[in-house]
């Protein structure tokens, strides 16, 4: 398991206008290990604030991911795991990038 880099967060509830108590705007470094075909890795990034609950709204990221799958979620306070699965027939080794992620905290 690799922990992601160079974490930028913003919090605040203004986008969402009352469906979340508490958002996050996260921008950080992720260099995922190569892939082998039908793998699946995962990676961790460092959050301060997230609980779980929280909900990843949405994740973007500025390569190609050449056919993988990705899911994000909060898995431990203070942590969003990224989960990579290769469906694909080759092993994928993809640059390191940005990775944007936004996630929150729905009111209860």
């Amino acid at each position: 398991m690799a922990a992601a880099t160079a974490v930028v967060s913003r919090r605040g509830t203004d986008q969402f206008r009352g469906l979340f108590t508490d958002t996050w705007d996260v921008s950080c470094t992720l260099d995922t290990a190569s892939i082998a075909t039908t793998a699946t890795t995962t990676d961790t990034v460092t959050v301060p604030g997230v609980a779980l609950g929280d909900m990843v709204i949405g994740m973007s990221i500025l390569v190609s991911e050449a056919g993988l799958m990705r899911r994000a979620y909060v898995s431990a306070a203070n942590t969003v795991t990224i989960v990579s699965i290769n469906p694909t027939g080759s092993s994928i080794d993809l640059a390191s990038t940005t990775l944007q992620l936004m996630i929150g905290r729905p009111v209860q």
